[in-house]
């Protein structure tokens, strides 16, 4: 979401735009484990935008936060209760293999090898929009995942999760 501000008489985006992505792209990773990150995504970003955190995800992918969304998220993080084992527990997996990375000259990315390998990524691998973050994904896996996932069952996930039964994303 963008908030616009009125500066002398004309209409200017805030900086407090929230990035959304959209699509999915396939890159192959090289032989030291980066990859380009496709004109498609580079336009949702910006120019300005070559700083990331890298970190694990959810499933066996990765994500990519761009600074602007990874930013808002680690200060939420950050006051949590650290007298609570849980969020102790949350904090050692969710940033332990976090990591801060920018775009090479070539506007390629470098993924850690200990992510790597958490992901199982291989030579070809699939970027997916995930709202404000990318996904990374080792293609195969990816592939596999829709192709388990029938059109019924994803009518039902789509029903559960849109009904709004279900608690909304709460800004970071």
């Amino acid at each position: 979401m963008c908030y616009f501000v009125v500066r002398n008489g004309k209409k200017v985006v805030s900086s407090a735009c929230m990035i959304g992505f959209l699509g999915e792209y396939e890159v192959t990773l090289d032989a030291k484990g980066r990859f380009l990150l496709p004109a498609g995504f580079k336009k949702q970003l910006g120019d300005d935008d070559v700083s990331f955190v890298i970190n694990r995800g959810f499933e066996k992918c990765l994500s990519l936060y761009p600074q602007k969304s990874w930013q808002p998220i680690f200060e939420k993080v950050s006051r949590l209760n650290d007298f609570d084992p849980k969020v102790r527990q949350f904090r050692r997996q969710f940033l332990g293999g976090a990591s801060a990375i920018e775009t090479d000259s070539a506007g390629r990315i470098l993924v850690p090898p200990t992510l790597r390998e958490f992901a199982g990524l291989t030579k070809n691998i699939i970027l997916a929009s995930a709202v404000d973050k990318i996904e990374i994904w080792d293609a195969e896996t990816y592939k596999n995942m829709y192709d388990n996932f029938s059109p019924e069952l994803f009518s039902d996930l789509a029903s559960e999760v849109m009904s709004g039964d279900t608690n909304e994303k709460e800004g970071a």
